[in-house]
């Protein structure tokens, strides 16, 4: 598979033949100004919650390219009144795409869309075929529903974790959810966007590192294979 990060949370991963973006927040986001979305091209739009910082740019891209949403209920059921086609899922559901296995898992956060509607559960995703795995925790506090992951998904290849803090669990917290899922290899996201989330990076890739793990800490726009 290979990683493109386009800032914040917003991921675009080449996953058996097509193209997932994950909760695209670009044009609001000045870190990646240089990201622009009519250049994205994307088969599935991946949204973990509703806040504005994961899906603001959802809708013109996916009018644009037609890409198919993947979400809960309710932020599918939102975008489907705008004429966005998407398919739903809920906590603890996996459903075969024609790219892989998509699990929608817990995640502890909170969701409002950007009007106000009620954006369900939040949650994560752990994504698969026969030879590659991976887990996108999106916006999320560490949990012991992590331990779950390993119990009932495969072998992570890699986990990709918010680092931020503030709002989600820091790089502290993902390296202890990188014991909780079974792995070692971890793309942190949610970072240095606003001053609440400003991190040190080489403090957090050395901490990972005196751990024997490796954190990736991506710089926007950058894309590596996995």
């Amino acid at each position: 598979m290979k990683i493109t990060y386009l800032g914040h949370a917003s991921l675009l991963i080449a996953f058996n033949g097509k193209r997932l973006l994950f909760d695209p927040f670009i044009t609001g986001n000045p870190l990646a100004k240089d990201i622009d979305i009519a250049t994205i091209e994307a088969d599935y739009i991946l949204i973990t919650h509703g806040h504005q910082d994961h899906v603001l740019d959802v809708e013109a891209i996916a009018n644009r390219t037609g890409a198919m949403l993947i979400s809960n209920f309710e932020i599918i059921s939102w975008f489907g009144e705008k004429g966005v086609k998407g398919h739903p899922m809920n906590h603890g559901g996996k459903f075969d795409f024609d790219f892989g296995t998509v699990k929608y898992v817990n995640a502890i956060h909170s969701s409002v869309l950007p009007d106000g509607t009620y954006g369900g559960n939040q949650g994560g995703f752990v994504i698969w075929d026969e030879d590659q795995c991976l887990y996108v925790a999106g916006d999320t506090a560490l949990t012991l529903d992590m331990k779950l992951i390993p119990m009932t998904c495969p072998k992570l290849d890699i986990a990709i974790l918010p680092i931020g803090d503030n709002f989600t669990m820091g790089y502290e917290d993902a390296l202890i959810a990188s014991d909780l899922v079974g792995c070692s290899r971890v793309l942190g996201y949610h970072f240095d966007t606003f001053p609440p989330i400003e991190i040190d990076k080489e403090k957090a890739k050395q901490l990972f590192s005196e751990d024997g793990k490796e954190l990736i800490v991506p710089e926007i726009g950058e894309s590596f294979e996995v």
